[in-house]
């Protein structure tokens, strides 16, 4: 392990740069080559685009997540996955809508964005200490939400099947780059898992101590610079998409984005370290959370679409979200 606390502010800034890089790349690559080796083996295209897919596109916050808490930095972790869904509600939403109108299929209204509000309550609970543990995310809380993770995961599965491949909305455009080569796909497998190791350690190294040094929470550092970098694919996707004009894949990746972090990812760390949660996230970070999820489906259940308009408010009540909550935590007030 690296000794990052010897290192110069600019190197640290590299390091940092470096491993959002690589967790850029390193996802993408992992997810080509699970999909093209799920492929090779005759697994139904559904099953590889629904899980799979998802599954590995949600690695760079996982695994930023899961160093982050083994090395003791909890609120970095926390910080991490309420501000991914917070950045993929208002600030992705936003720059997409902003560009074009993001209009959505009605199974996601009616069936999805229930269950991204009640994972994201159940979240909430968990952490205020209204379940079992207060103030901490322990491993029955992940183990919960690990198993809601899969209760979601089999949801999505069996709608799939009942609707067809073409109804799913970016299933088919992920599976086009996957390879058909068992070897190709084993070799992009390998690389990536190495690529997500390395960028998460040198993001979390450095991250960590960019918070030590300028005396700030790394609750901050997780909730700004590792969510948003973190994000960045998907971000960069949907930009892509907006262009395009393919709506149902944007708002499909947001919600299903947001459903994974708290379930898969918070599950999947606070099930093998407890997660304390400082009680001043619940002044700002989750009542936000929870409110800019009931704006999305607010302005998703406004003519199945998010309007410019729309997207400009999210975007800046995603600003003003991100404003109050470092105040906060910087102790401004």
């Amino acid at each position: 392990m690296l000794e990052y606390e010897s290192f110069h502010g600019v190197l640290l800034a590299v390091f940092l740069l470096v491993g959002l890089v690589l967790l850029c790349f390193g996802g993408d690559w992992l997810a080509q080559g699970a999909s093209g080796l799920a492929l090779s083996l005759n697994i139904n295209p559904v099953v590889v685009g629904l899980t799979i897919v998802s599954l590995a596109t949600s690695m760079p916050e996982l695994i930023t997540s899961f160093i982050a808490a083994s090395r003791g930095s909890t609120g970095l972790a926390v910080g991490n996955i309420i501000g991914s869904n917070l950045g993929n509600s208002g600030l992705i939403m936003g720059v997409a809508a902003l560009i074009y109108p993001v209009t959505i299929q009605a199974r996601l209204i009616k069936l999805e964005m229930p269950i991204l509000l009640a994972a994201t309550l159940a979240f909430c609970v968990m952490s205020m200490g209204g379940f079992l543990i207060a103030g901490r995310i322990g491993r029955f809380e992940g183990i919960a939400l690990l198993c809601g993770a899969a209760a979601y995961m089999l949801f999505l599965i069996r709608q799939a099947r009942r609707q067809g491949l073409s109804e799913i909305p970016g299933v088919e455009e992920e599976l086009k780059e996957a390879p058909r080569s068992v070897g190709k796909s084993v070799l992009l497998v390998v690389v990536g898992s190495i690529a997500l190791a390395a960028g998460a350690d040198g993001l979390v190294g450095a991250a960590t101590e960019i918070a030590t040094r300028l005396n700030v929470s790394e609750v901050l550092i997780g909730l700004t610079i590792v969510a948003i970098g973190t994000s960045l694919p998907e971000l960069a996707a949907s930009v892509a998409a907006a262009r395009r004009r393919e709506s149902d894949l944007i708002a499909g990746n947001i919600i299903g984005s947001n459903i994974f972090n708290i379930l898969l990812i918070g599950g999947s760390v606070s099930a093998f370290y407890t997660i304390p949660v400082d009680k001043q996230l619940m002044t700002i970070e989750f009542p936000a959370l929870v409110l800019i999820t009931v704006l999305l489906w607010l302005a998703l259940s406004t003519d199945r679409r998010v309007s410019r308009q729309e997207g400009a408010l999210l975007l800046l009540l995603y600003f003003l979200i991100i404003a109050l909550a470092t105040m906060v935590q910087l102790g401004v007030f």
